[in-house]
C-alpha cells in the first residue's frame, strides 16, 4: 500500500505483480473502490506490474469540493503514474474508470499503451439524470441513491459480493461522488482514439447497454467488442471469470511472439546498455545464434502468458546455478534489477538449488550473487 500527494490530495495506490512487467492501470466505477478489481488481480499480477488507484473522494484517496472534470481526472490518473515512475500503461477501467480510459487514450497517447473501457459510453446518458442523482446524495446521502444504483450495478443483489459493493458505495465520501457524478454530467465527446482498444459489456447493463459499448467500438479503428452473458454494470464480482478471460485475451494479443517481440523482451529484461553492447560485437559467425535465441527463446518462451517474468527470471537463475554456468548467471543475477526478483527470493531459490543439485553448486552460486549484489 502506498499514498501519493498530488497538489495536496492524498490518492491511495497499490501496486501488485513484477516491477520490470508492462503496467496495468486499473480504474475502478463511480461509487466503489479499488477493490472492484479484486477477482481479477491474482492473474494480472502474474504476468503484468497492475496499478490500482482509489480515484479522487472514493476509498482512502481524499476528496475535494466542487464539480470535477474529465480532464481533472484523466490528470490524477497521469500524476499516479508520474510519481510511481511509469511512462506508459495499459488502461483498463469500469463505468466511470472505462470512460477515462478513453479520456486517457485521447489526451495522452504517448502514455497509453492499449484500453479496456468497460460498460461504460461516451456521453453517460442526459445531464438530468445526473442532477437527479446528485441532488439525491445532497440531501439525503448515500442511502438516497442506493436503490436505483444496485439496480444498475448487478442481476443479483443477494449475493454477498453485491451487498460488498452496497458497503462500498454507502462508504463512498458524498463529496467525492458528487464531483465524479459532475465529470460524467459534463462530459464531451473525446478526441480520436488510436491506440489498440477491447470493450467489454456486461449482456445486461441498464445503465451502459451494449449499444453504447458498440458505439465506442465502432469509433475506434480496429477495436473489439466483448459481451459478457449474465452480467450487468460491475461485472468483476458476478462474472469474474469471464472478466478476467477478457483482459488478459485483450493483453495476450499485444505481445506475439516472434523476434521483435523477443528482443522487446530481451532488453527488458536484460536491460538496453547490455543488447547494446551484444548487439554492436555481432559478427556474421554469431548471428544465426543470436537469430536462434532471439526468436526461440525471449521471442516464444520468455513472451509465453503462462509465467511472469519474475518467476522465469527465478527459474534461470535457479536453473543456470545447478549447471555451474557463471557467466550467464552473473548476467541474470543482474537482470533482477528488471525482474523484481529479491535478494531473498535468490537465497530460497539456491536452497532448492543445494538441495536437488549439490551444495557446492549452491554455495558458489551464492558466492557470485553476493559479488554482484555488493
Amino acid at each position: 500500500m502506498s499514498f501519493v500527494d498530488i497538489d495536496g490530495t492524498v490518492f491511495h495506490v497499490r501496486e501488485e505483480g513484477p516491477p520490470g512487467a508492462p503496467a496495468l492501470l486499473l480504474l475502478h466505477s463511480l461509487g466503489t473502490t479499488m477493490e472492484i478489481w479484486a477477482p481479477q488481480l491474482p492473474a494480472l499480477a502474474r504476468q503484468y506490474r497492475v496499478i490500482r488507484m482509489d480515484l479522487r473522494g472514493h476509498g482512502l484517496s481524499g476528496a475535494t469540493p466542487g464539480d470535477y472534470s474529465m480532464a481533472m481526472l484523466a490528470a490524477d490518473a497521469v500524476a499516479v503514474l508520474d510519481a510511481l515512475g511509469v511512462a506508459q500503461a495499459h488502461v483498463a477501467g469500469v463505468s466511470i474508470g472505462g470512460r477515462l480510459s478513453l479520456e486517457l487514450a485521447a489526451s495522452y497517447p504517448a502514455r497509453v499503451l492499449s484500453i479496456i473501457p468497460c460498460d461504460t459510453s461516451f456521453i453517460s446518458g442526459p445531464p438530468e439524470r445526473w442532477i437527479t442523482r446528485m441532488e439525491g446524495v445532497k440531501s439525503g446521502g448515500m442511502a438516497a441513491v442506493q436503490d436505483a444504483v444496485m439496480a444498475n450495478w448487478v442481476v443479483d443483489p443477494s449475493l454477498p459480493s453485491s451487498r460488498a459493493l452496497l458497503r462500498m458505495l454507502l462508504r463512498t465520501d458524498p463529496m467525492g461522488y458528487l464531483g465524479c457524478s459532475a465529470a460524467l454530467r459534463d462530459a464531451t465527446m473525446p478526441g480520436p482514439i488510436t491506440c489498440p482498444t477491447t470493450v467489454v459489456v456486461g449482456e445486461a447493463d441498464p445503465s451502459s447497454p451494449v449499444a453504447k459499448s458498440r458505439e465506442i467500438a465502432e469509433a475506434i479503428a480496429g477495436a473489439k467488442l466483448v459481451i459478457i452473458p449474465h452480467a450487468s454494470h460491475i461485472p468483476n464480482f458476478e462474472a469474474a471469470e469471464a472478466v478476467t478471460a477478457a483482459v488478459l485475451g485483450h493483453l495476450a494479443g499485444l505481445y506475439a511472439m516472434g523476434a521483435e517481440a523477443g528482443m522487446a523482451v530481451r532488453r527488458a529484461v536484460l536491460g538496453h546498455a547490455h543488447v547494446d553492447r551484444s548487439e554492436a560485437n555481432l559478427t556474421a559467425m554469431d548471428a544465426p545464434f543470436r537469430d536462434f535465441i532471439l526468436e526461440g527463446v525471449w521471442g516464444r518462451v520468455w513472451t509465453r502468458p503462462g509465467l511472469s517474468r519474475h518467476q522465469r527470471s527465478l527459474i534461470t537463475l535457479s536453473m543456470l546455478a545447478a549447471l555451474g554456468l557463471d557467466e550467464e548467471f552473473k548476467l541474470h543475477i543482474r537482470a533482477t534489477a528488471n525482474t523484481g526478483v529479491t535478494p531473498a527470493e535468490i537465497s530460497e531459490a539456491l536452497l532448492h538449488v543445494a538441495s536437488y543439485a549439490g551444495v557446492p553448486k549452491a554455495n558458489h552460486a551464492l558466492k557470485l550473487v553476493k559479488e554482484i549484489l555488493q
